[in-house]
């Protein structure tokens, strides 16, 4: 059980990749305080571990019955993280707090979107917890996953909350140049979800004419 874990751990580590989910993390919760920006991480991570789990146990029949792929899930999230690139390489974020709203409420709704699904939740980790779930149904396997699905998610919160400590040494020149970069980064993020989601679309109507 040890072995099937640490394999688990990896492979979900690896496809979540947490640090590449920074940049968005570092970008969103710029103007809020140290203690509302750790609050929005562990509420992302919270919010990926939740969604992982029930597509462990769910999520095929889920697609099924909505009657769409994972494919789909990575052209949206390819969209949706662009947008937010393009925004952060002009010094905006993408969504923008409305007026008068407080740091609360504007880290609910980031740390489900984008932060926690797809960022952290994305396409690429949904897809590994039920290849993993379908690959042995014995209960022994389910518990390992979950314990493996929670693990990176906590370590998933801890390096978000470290990467956030960096604007405090960066200053603000050194912040909006940061922010450009990390722009760049997102779009460049967005276009590989993009073009692995649209392939096999491409490929099926390629075969079909």
């Amino acid at each position: 059980m040890i072995e099937t874990f640490l394999v688990q751990f990896t492979s979900l580590f690896t496809m979540i990749n947490p640090i590449a989910a920074i940049p968005i993390y570092i970008a969103l919760t710029e103007a809020m305080t140290p203690k509302a920006a750790r609050w929005v991480a562990m509420r992302a991570s919270l919010t990926a571990c939740i969604a992982l789990c029930v597509f462990a146990l769910l999520g095929e029949a889920i697609f099924s019955f909505f009657n769409i792929s994972v494919n789909g899930l990575r052209v949206a999230g390819g969209v949706l993280f662009f947008v937010m690139g393009f925004e952060m390489l002009r010094g905006r974020t993408v969504p923008k707090r409305m007026d008068g709203e407080t740091d609360g409420d504007f880290g609910s709704d980031v740390a489900v979107t984008p932060i926690g699904i797809p960022m952290i939740a994305g396409p690429g980790a949904i897809t590994m917890v039920i290849i993993f779930i379908q690959a042995s149904p014995d209960s022994a396997n389910t518990i390992s996953l979950f314990g493996a699905i929670i693990a990176v998610s906590v370590l998933t919160a801890i390096i978000l909350a470290s990467g956030r400590r960096m604007l405090a040494r960066l200053g603000r020149s050194g912040t909006k140049i940061l922010m450009r970069l990390m722009g760049l980064i997102v779009m460049l993020i967005a276009v590989e979800f993009f073009f692995a989601g649209i392939k096999p679309y491409i490929i099926d109507i390629a075969r079909s004419i």
